[in-house]
């Protein structure tokens, strides 16, 4: 029998009998995500895991690290910055979080295209309520927007699923070889669709900006530092039944050219790294489906932990300033320091600057994409990334920098979600420098 994977699963639900008291599901869940955290780093030594029912390598467990990783941080987090709303109490709150963890990891761990659809839509009914935590009328709105563009997209997926079955009667992953066919080309290209409206993926990925920028900060850094990685696993799974290769690489540009179009003219600051997220994201996919796996898992490592860096000190920023547009944050570092430290350094990381992990993770996709004949494509997503960079890190060195005028100072920082913060967006400079040493 397959202990781990199953306590995967179960010691996020079962924690969940501790909601009569709130301290006690609080302790409960950290205790959870540490022990998730360990369960995951057993199973690098002891894949591959194929079952009937699971399918985990060495490439599932990266996944599985960083979902049990930015769930234990986001709920350390959560500790000092949840509190009650009309809507989502504390208690409800710890109960969806444990189980919007549990089912991400169980999408990522089955040997089965059907379970993997009910995985990706599981995502979707624990972390609804997730976003509108804060009870605020634009989170509301985003929920609407969220369930309502998801669902469509995850109804297109589940007729890709169909598909695949109708070809190959079977939808065990292990049991299917890739074929070239009308159905089969039609399954992927609807899993582009379906799955890539979670991954976010142009043209459905409108939801996004909306569901990250109003949610919690610690949901915020589980939607775009694990959520979206998630379902691009699931879409990267369906691909290889038949690698539709170009309209792969057609649609990731078009996103990282879309959204970094946008970014030149964000005044949000939460939206910004929302978008951020769609351009990392589809450039990681595009690492994917080009054969250069190492490169996309060394971009997700490092923007799980530098995107949640930067929802965290966004987090923070929205709490004690109670402001979100760009324009009127200024003299950040003259009023929290260590904020403006976590907030310039995960901003660098998820932009790719060396030597930061994200860099060599990019580095190593657009050589592959130049190697594999796609220079225009090349081209235009080393000038996207030019632009996201340069409106990203300015406007945050504008907020951190830039001082209008007399400024409060010297505000108090919580000091656990600070360390937090620190902690996030510094993994990623440490991952770099290492790799740095380690790679060829």
């Amino acid at each position: 029998m397959d202990v781990e994977p199953l306590l995967l699963l179960l010691i996020p639900i079962l924690i969940n009998i501790g909601f009569f008291k709130l301290k006690l599901i609080k302790v409960l869940s950290i205790l959870s995500a540490l022990l998730t955290i360990l369960i995951s780093l057993s199973l690098y030594f002891l894949t591959p895991i194929i079952t009937t029912f699971f399918l985990i390598t060495k490439f599932t467990t990266f996944f599985l690290l960083m979902i049990t990783s930015i769930y234990l941080l986001s709920t350390l987090y959560s500790i000092n910055y949840i509190k009650p709303s009309r809507i989502v109490s504390e208690r409800l709150y710890y109960i969806l979080l444990n189980s919007f963890v549990t089912s991400m990891i169980f999408t990522v761990i089955v040997n089965n295209y059907g379970l993997m659809w009910v995985g990706i839509e599981l995502t979707t009914v624990t972390s609804a309520l997730l976003i509108v935590a804060e009870a605020s009328e634009t989170s509301l709105e985003a929920t609407w927007r969220y369930i309502i563009i998801v669902s469509a997209g995850v109804t297109l997926a589940l007729f890709s699923i169909i598909l695949i079955y109708y070809n190959y009667h079977t939808l065990t992953i292990t049991e299917i070889t890739p074929e070239n066919n009308i159905i089969t080309r039609l399954a992927v290209a609807l899993a582009l669709i379906g799955f890539g409206t979670k991954a976010g993926v142009f043209p459905m990925y409108t939801w996004l900006p909306d569901a990250h920028s109003e949610a919690p900060s610690p949901i915020s850094a589980l939607f775009s530092g694990v959520l979206l990685p998630a379902a691009a696993y699931v879409l990267y799974m369906v691909y290889l039944i038949n690698p539709l290769i170009n309209i792969f690489v057609i649609f990731s540009t078009l996103s990282i050219i879309t959204t970094s179009i946008i970014l030149l003219n964000q005044w949000h600051i939460k939206r910004m790294f929302a978008y951020s997220t769609i351009e990392n994201m589809n450039l990681a996919l595009l690492g994917l489906v080009l054969g250069q796996p190492l490169g996309a898992i060394i971009l997700l490592l490092s923007h799980a932990f530098g995107k949640a860096g930067a929802f965290y000190s966004s987090g923070i920023i929205v709490k004690i300033l109670e402001e979100k547009r760009i324009e009127n944050i200024d003299g950040l570092y003259s009023k929290l320091k260590l904020t403006s430290a976590s907030l310039l350094m995960s901003s660098l990381a998820v932009t790719g600057t060396p030597p930061f992990a994200t860099f060599i993770g990019e580095f190593l996709i657009l050589q592959t994409l130049i190697q594999k004949g796609y220079t225009i494509e090349f081209v235009l997503i080393l000038a996207s990334l030019a632009t996201a960079f340069i409106s990203i890190n300015y406007n945050i060195t504008k907020i951190i920098f830039t001082q209008k005028g007399i400024n409060q100072t010297n505000l108090k920082e919580p000091t656990l979600i600070t360390f937090i913060s620190l902690i996030s967006s510094i993994i990623p400079l440490i991952l770099g420098i290492l790799l740095l040493v380690i790679l060829p």
